[in-house]
């Protein structure tokens, strides 16, 4: 029988650029739009919201300023409360662009994503993070309609949020390892295609100049690279191409970890480790994380070893359905001993 051609959402909008965001209005008569609603965080609503109202004066916009603390029957219910509008938009950190996601999604309205830094790819992603039953857990939604990325704005980020990016972004490469490991013990099925584009951008991503990670050209790549990672996602069907073993320990530490780092960077320290499991790639891992800065900003957090190992110990429990390099105990004891024996890891820790 013969698999059948798919079909893949893409962006209509992909807009990356200075002074994106003041194009807004721009952007939306192009697309039809004519009455939006926009959703701001703290951040966003006290430094941006004026400006870009101000910036905009034949489409109708509602701002909105969300509280942090609202879980999935909260925005359900803001969802079915407001009046129709042509589009939800979102502007700021992962919290914000997921709420605007999934309200849109909720609405079937299409759904703008406007980030304020590229710390990982759930801007671009077709599924959100929310708070269900008073646990955080990942729901479906749909890949936005449109991404916006002012590289003003993004330039202008404390370095940990673009590092945390770079963390997220080098884990394609343990991830796809995984992948093929998954296929040859038949746990899984690689997708050619979402495995070809998830190792393109990451590769190109690799050959960026990385003497500044506030060069433009740098933020530029990271995003776009972000942006089709999350696509790959789409093509696959799951999140295989962009997260494997490192992800699970990154979800392991958030379980158990006194003070959880952000996402990125704990997936970048956990890509480091893998990489050197599988013996694949990590010499070139070595040297963009040393390059970037990646590796001296983690120098400072004083991370516990003990949650480390820890982490490693239970990550094939959080997704018992995949087969990773730690599913399999050779390898998970091969971690271990890396964790110790590490001289660079060593560093990483109190």
């Amino acid at each position: 029988m013969l698999t059948p051609v798919t079909s893949v959402p893409i962006p209509a909008i992909l807009e990356i650029g200075k002074g994106t965001v003041f194009s807004l209005e721009r952007i939306l008569k192009q697309h039809g739009f004519v009455n939006a609603v926009f959703l701001f965080d703290d951040f966003t609503y006290q430094t941006y919201q004026q400006d870009i109202l101000d910036s905009i004066s034949e489409v109708k916009i509602t701002a909105l300023l969300m509280p942090s603390d609202l879980d999935i029957q909260d925005l359900i219910k803001k969802a079915f409360e407001m009046e129709r509008y042509d589009v939800v938009i979102a502007m700021g950190g992962g919290t914000v662009i997921d709420y605007g996601k999934y309200i849109a999604f909720s609405r079937r309205s299409p759904f703008l994503s406007i980030p304020t830094s590229a710390s990982n790819d759930g801007f671009a992603s077709s599924n959100c993070s929310l708070v269900v039953n008073k646990k955080k857990t990942t729901v479906p939604a749909r890949v936005p309609y449109g991404i916006i990325a002012d590289l003003e704005i993004i330039q202008h980020v404390p370095n940990r949020f673009i590092l945390a990016g770079i963390g997220d972004l080098l884990s394609n490469i343990t991830a796809l390892y995984d992948w093929e490991f998954e296929e040859k013990h038949g746990a899984a099925r690689v997708n050619h295609f979402a495995y070809m584009l998830s190792k393109k951008v990451v590769n190109s991503f690799i050959r960026t100049p990385m003497t500044d990670i506030r060069d433009p050209i740098l933020l530029k790549e990271l995003i776009s690279s972000l942006t089709l990672g999350g696509i790959s996602t789409v093509i696959s069907g799951n999140s295989s191409p962009i997260s494997g073993s490192e992800h699970l320990i990154s979800h392991a530490l958030d379980k158990i970890a006194l003070q959880p780092q952000m996402h990125g960077i704990q997936v970048g320290i956990a890509t480091y480790i893998m990489a050197n499991v599988q013996e694949h790639r990590a010499e070139r891992m070595m040297k963009v994380f040393t390059r970037t800065g990646f590796f001296d900003y983690v120098k400072g957090l004083g991370l516990n070893k003990e949650e480390y190992r820890q982490a490693i110990e239970i990550a094939p429990t959080i997704k018992p359905n995949r087969y990773t390099y730690l599913h399999d105990e050779v390898y998970r004891k091969k971690a271990l001993r890396f964790l110790d024996e590490d001289k660079l890891l060593q560093e990483f820790f109190q």
